[in-house]
């Protein structure tokens, strides 16, 4: 919503980090997610699927030729195939994406684009070079740089997993939890540097 993107802009201001351009929401990308799906499908590798998201998938609607049409998903075909990778904190990786998710779901039965494929193709288009993020997405590396090789992308980005803010042994910190953010801190008196 407009009220919760200001106040993430006017968090990451007030922490000093200056944006190198208008903010990029996904809602507003459907061409461009439009475009890359033609891509896949014209190599031949996108099947429609009326399946629940399970993973890995066990390849179900693989050859039951369904139509893209409401109601069903889309995924994208992934061969074996062994996906090696140095992540800047942990080292050298190997993951092997047919094994831990089967075909990829690129567009759910609502119509809606996955994380997976969203996020790959907006690094891609936008030419990012180092992604940062949490432990929790490790898993996710080998999918996205087997999709992005897919879609056409020549040098994979960089990646770093960091370990998460937890608020508990078994439990990270999460928005969707109500728990504490950069907006709490500063009413609390915190400085930029003090959240850093």
């Amino acid at each position: 919503r407009p009220e919760f993107e200001a106040a993430i802009v006017e968090d990451l201001d007030w922490l000093g980090f200056v944006p190198d351009g208008p903010p990029v929401r996904q809602r507003d990308r459907g061409d461009i997610y439009s475009q890359a799906l033609e891509t896949l499908k014209h190599q031949q590798l996108v099947y429609g699927c009326r399946c629940p998201r399970t993973s890995p998938y066990p390849g179900t609607c693989r050859d039951r030729g369904l139509a893209d049409t409401a109601g069903v998903g889309l995924r994208v075909r992934f061969e074996p195939s062994v996906e090696r990778f140095v992540d800047l904190r942990h080292g050298p990786q190997e993951q092997r994406p047919s094994e831990q998710c089967g075909d990829l779901l690129i567009r759910d039965r609502e119509g809606n684009w996955t994380y997976q494929f969203a996020v790959t193709v907006d690094d891609y288009v936008q030419g990012v070079t180092h992604v940062i993020r949490g432990d929790d997405l490790l898993a996710s590396t080998g999918r996205q740089l087997q999709l992005a090789r897919l879609l056409g992308r020549r040098e994979p980005p960089l990646f770093l997993h960091h370990a998460l803010i937890m608020k508990s042994a078994t439990q990270k910190l999460s928005k969707s939890d109500g728990d504490t953010g950069v907006r709490d801190l500063r009413a609390r008196g915190w400085t930029p540097a003090q959240v850093i």
